[in-house]
């Protein structure tokens, strides 16, 4: 019964992309090798400048069953967090979410082996309560994989694959900096589960580092921890996080970045996400996290 389940799942996969030239050949390699394809698998060109749109023309001429391309209009300046976001949304309103089990924010610039759809869908029907789920990121840098670490308690962005009911009461995503960060909190407020897993039919290989493609990789870690501050992460929480990330590229100056952009937004007093029972959840949680649950003032999440 389990497998018949899986078998008729709908799966909608979107990919918002803007100049992958480089990285989206091997990306559509990867998919069209699947032992469980996506239903659908939606390309939005997000303005491209470089043959992106061209690539994901031709894929969708080879494979017209399951793939589809929607372009968008180029935009004077990239916008990293939102603009994604939006293209993502923007696929997402040409398809619909109705009728779909699964839906799947997927990256252009990932590498990744023959099981992976199969191996999501078969986890999330094997947990009912699990809301979104990924496998782990490992790094191509100058063709040496590096294993990226990240939270077991997150899906991960590159890869953002959800239950269509859990994504729909969540509100979906925000279209903010640290958009894949608030939508796993706000998942275990509503009483579902986040996770990603190091399984090797699940590992994705993201073909850049990830934070550099707009601009830089020090740019990227400050925008991480502009994030932060938006999110609304406790001050003894993000530094741990700086001290985590010390000691992976670029070295020092990465944990560094990440607390000068989380000062600098504090100082400068930017936007913080409009919803304080999240905040005192997401602070509650992180506290807990570092095992400092005595300086969590109650337990209730309102």
């Amino acid at each position: 019964m389990e497998g018949q389940a899986a078998a008729r799942g709908r799966i909608l996969v979107i990919t918002p992309c803007h100049n992958e030239a480089e990285y989206l050949p091997r990306t559509i390699a990867a998919m069209a090798r699947q032992e469980r394809r996506p239903t659908l698998w939606l390309i939005v060109d997000d303005g491209s400048e470089d043959r992106t749109g061209e690539i994901a023309d031709e894929a969708a001429a080879r494979h017209p069953e399951w793939i589809r391309v929607l372009h968008r209009p180029r935009r004077r300046e990239r916008s990293v967090g939102p603009g994604v976001i939006d293209a993502f949304y923007a696929g997402l309103e040409e398809v619909g979410q109705e009728g779909w089990d699964y839906l799947c924010k997927f990256d252009g610039d990932l590498d990744f082996g023959p099981r992976l759809f199969r191996g999501l869908v078969e986890r999330m029907e094997a947990e009912p309560r699990l809301g979104t789920f990924s496998g782990k990121i490992w790094e191509d840098l100058d063709g040496e994989l590096r294993y990226l670490r990240t939270g077991d308690d997150f899906s991960l962005g590159m890869c953002k694959f959800y239950r269509t009911q859990a994504f729909q009461e969540i509100g979906g995503f925000v279209r903010e900096v640290m958009w894949d960060g608030i939508d796993c909190h706000r998942c275990r407020m509503a009483g579902w589960e986040a996770r990603s897993e190091d399984r090797e039919e699940l590992r994705l290989i993201h073909l850049r580092q990830m934070g550099s493609s707009h601009k830089s990789i020090h740019l990227g870690r400050r925008r991480w921890g502009r994030g932060q501050y938006f999110m609304g992460t406790h001050p003894l929480y993000l530094l741990a996080i700086c001290t985590y990330r010390l000691c992976e590229r670029p070295w020092i100056m990465g944990g560094l970045n990440i607390l000068w952009g989380y000062t600098w937004s504090w100082l400068t007093r930017k936007p913080r996400y409009e919803d304080p029972r999240f905040r005192r959840f997401l602070r509650r949680w992180q506290l807990r996290r570092l095992g400092l649950g005595f300086l969590v003032p109650g337990e209730r999440d309102d």
